[in-house]
């Protein structure tokens, strides 16, 4: 079995999600478990990060902040939250309409023309499935700006596995200044002001692109969605150099490699890059530019995982995995971490 097989097939505990901040467990971000993967298994705490890194690593990081992207609306007489996922270059939005339970709404109840009420007298009409035959996530006509509305009425999106409502400095990162991401690229959270100067001063660079995450599709095993990134040129330009010295690329997140491999050309040179990107990695599609991934841990049959194991490969995904579960790793955005070097 491989390890994207093995990976798909393991069984998560409901003891192992993270159902609340580290914070709110007596722990600074920092504080949580860090498992580095290489050629062994090492536990550690995630400030000790600069102690597996080397003089000359490139830390990429994603610079998108996370917006309030959750509104509650009413379908008929029904409540639901409509969960804004991105903007389209037409004006449109991708939608996700969820029940008050925090499960997708029936897709048989979902329909073009359908529409749904939201505060302000605002209103969501669904236009057409984005990704068909799937019909999770819809094109909409929205009447009033979403920022609008998700800056008066939104809060972030959660899931079942978090059952008390988080308020948005929960979802923040060192890292984030441009809003965008409908969800927390959570692989940077545990990232704090001391540590990257930690990483600065070890000799460690840090260089940002920007991608914004949409909605996650953990219920339907959906491919990634199309999601706007931005490689600037100062950060190709890093990259490459890093690479030409010896030294290595490290992403925070899948996020940040799925930009990064976007942007590289068959040599695996970083050119500029922004726009949209539909990159899809895995086995049969392996990482050109990134030599290493710091990442939070990912829910049985999550698309992630492919591209976990086109960074790090097979072994070293299926070895995390199977120590992350046997010593008591926390899943998800409130949990602990991993480095899964090449």
């Amino acid at each position: 079995m491989t390890a994207t097989m093995a990976a798909r097939a393991f069984v998560l505990p409901p003891e192992r999600n993270a159902t609340r901040p580290p914070e709110a467990r007596g722990l600074a971000r920092d504080e949580v478990r860090l498992l580095v993967a290489q050629d062994g298994l090492t536990h550690a705490r995630f400030q000790e990060l600069p102690r597996h890194l080397r003089p000359g690593d490139l830390v990429v990081v994603n610079n998108s902040a996370t917006m309030a992207a959750a509104v509650a609306g009413f379908l008929g007489d029904r409540p639901v939250a409509v969960h804004f996922s991105t903007w389209l270059d037409d004006g449109r939005w991708i939608v996700e309409v969820r029940s008050p339970d925090r499960v997708p709404f029936p897709p048989e109840e979902l329909r073009a023309g359908t529409v749904v009420a939201l505060p302000d007298g605002a209103r969501a009409r669904l236009v057409e499935p984005w990704l068909p035959p799937a019909r999770r996530l819809w094109r909409a006509e929205v009447t009033v700006d979403p920022h609008q509305l998700m800056r008066a009425h939104g809060y972030p999106i959660t899931y079942s596995y978090v059952p008390e409502r988080w308020s948005a400095s929960y979802y923040s990162t060192a890292f984030g200044r441009i809003p965008g991401s409908a969800e927390m690229p959570s692989a940077a959270r545990p990232f704090t002001d001391r540590l990257v100067l930690d990483l600065l001063t070890s000799g460690v660079g840090v260089a940002p692109i920007t991608l914004h995450t949409g909605v996650s599709s953990p219920e339907t095993g959906e491919p990634p969605s199309p999601e706007r990134f931005s490689v600037p040129a100062a950060t190709a330009r890093l990259i490459n150099d890093t690479k030409a010295a010896g030294g290595r690329v490290i992403a925070v997140g899948t996020t940040v490699t799925r930009a990064l491999e976007s942007a590289a050309d068959s040599s695996g040179q970083v050119r500029p890059a922004a726009g949209w990107t539909e990159l899809v990695l895995g086995a049969d599609h392996p990482a050109r530019v990134v030599d290493g991934l710091i990442t939070g841990w990912h829910a049985p049959g999550a698309s992630h995982l492919d591209l976990l194991v086109a960074v790090a490969g097979e072994r070293v995904v299926a070895e995390a995995y199977a120590a992350a579960l046997d010593t008591g790793y926390l899943w998800h955005e409130f949990g602990d971490s991993a480095l899964l070097l090449r």
